[in-house]
């Protein structure tokens, strides 16, 4: 019987024990169930389980350390301490991307519970590896186009998560460029080496959009290295190129600084996929906002580890996108933004 049903039991005139009697019986059973309570507590957050979060990514630890913090402090707002009730293993490729099926074999083996895959290439080596384990994707350009899920509304199989909408705004940032400088007639376009498929998606819209804004893609293959920039950069002056931008690729954005830094000392206009660039003086930025996808991606985490399934969350697009142009370094390579421009930028650095 338990402590309870002793109480009432003897609160249902027994006659065997006086009231006195019946108070210290009571106290003693009060003070027992207490104690079992206390025990079962302590016991439960003893044996309370650990959720193994995996990240794994094409980048370096510091090129993407920024948008991983915004990951950690979102999930730590919604209750998640590391050490206590979650732990992460992180894998980076440090842009070698062919490096991603062995890593995320790894995550595999060490039995996550869960896999953070940001971008295109790392979603699906993940997606490779396991049909099992949930895959949360925070940025990747068009997941339904390179294979991650089904359709955006019903992802199905074990991804899900968030996309950057890159392929819509790759050709987004060609017309600022043109509308920025109206002379424009040849753009240089950094592109990785790599024809996965989202390099395809992003290049076949690019290519399409050029000469409807009577502009020359002149495409420059590279890799993410400091000697391999400088050599696109070089390549760039000599095709007389009048601005560069980038296709978007987490290598160019774990190399922001040293891009930079080649468009400025060559007095090349720029546009950029994300905000960050221009944090490290670039001229312009048009784009998601990666850290708000970040943040929203710690939500599919907090949902899975609770128990939603991947199949059952729709994938969401971005719905913040950021228009930022700094004034100071189209000072330094001397043009000036027309002001119709400059009214349609979100922030403006002066």
């Amino acid at each position: 019987m338990s402590w309870l049903g002793q109480i009432k039991s003897l609160s249902n005139g027994s006659t065997l024990l006086t009231a006195k009697d019946m108070k210290k019986k009571i106290a003693f059973l009060t003070i027992c169930a207490m104690l079992f309570t206390l025990y079962g507590s302590a016991d439960a957050q003893q044996t309370g389980k650990i959720f193994r979060i995996g990240f794994l990514d094409s980048s370096t630890p510091s090129g993407i350390a920024v948008l991983v913090e915004e990951l950690r402090q979102e999930l730590r707002k919604l209750g998640w301490i590391e050490g206590k009730t979650v732990t992460f293993e992180f894998r980076f490729a440090e842009q070698k991307t062919d490096r991603l099926p062995q890593l995320a074999a790894e995550l595999v083996r060490l039995k996550v519970d869960l896999i953070v895959a940001p971008a295109g290439p790392s979603v699906l080596a993940a997606k490779e590896a396991t049909t099992t384990i949930p895959i949360v994707m925070t940025n990747p350009a068009d997941p339904v186009g390179e294979g991650m899920v089904a359709s955006l509304a019903r992802p199905g199989g074990n991804v899900t998560g968030l996309s950057s909408l890159g392929v819509e705004l790759n050709t987004k940032r060609l017309e600022i460029l043109k509308d920025t400088i109206p002379k424009l007639s040849r753009v240089g376009l950094l592109r990785a080496p790599l024809d996965n498929i989202s390099m395809q998606l992003q290049l076949k819209a690019l290519r399409a959009a050029a000469p409807e804004l009577k502009v020359k893609l002149e495409e420059i293959k590279t890799e993410a290295d400091a000697v391999s920039l400088e050599s696109a950069f070089k390549a760039a002056m000599q095709k007389r190129v009048d601005a560069m931008m980038t296709v978007t690729t987490r290598p160019f954005f774990a190399q922001r600084k040293r891009i930079v830094e080649l468009a400025g000392k060559n007095s090349l206009p720029a546009i950029y996929y994300q905000k960050e660039f221009v944090a490290e003086g670039g001229l312009m930025s048009y784009g998601a906002d990666f850290s708000e996808l970040f943040r929203r991606g710690a939500h599919y985490v907090d949902k899975i580890l609770k128990g939603a399934k991947p199949a059952d969350l729709p994938v969401q697009q971005a719905t913040k996108f950021e228009f930022v142009i700094n004034l100071k370094a189209a000072k330094q390579i001397g043009i000036t933004i027309p002001g119709r421009v400059l009214e349609r930028a979100n922030k403006v650095i002066k």
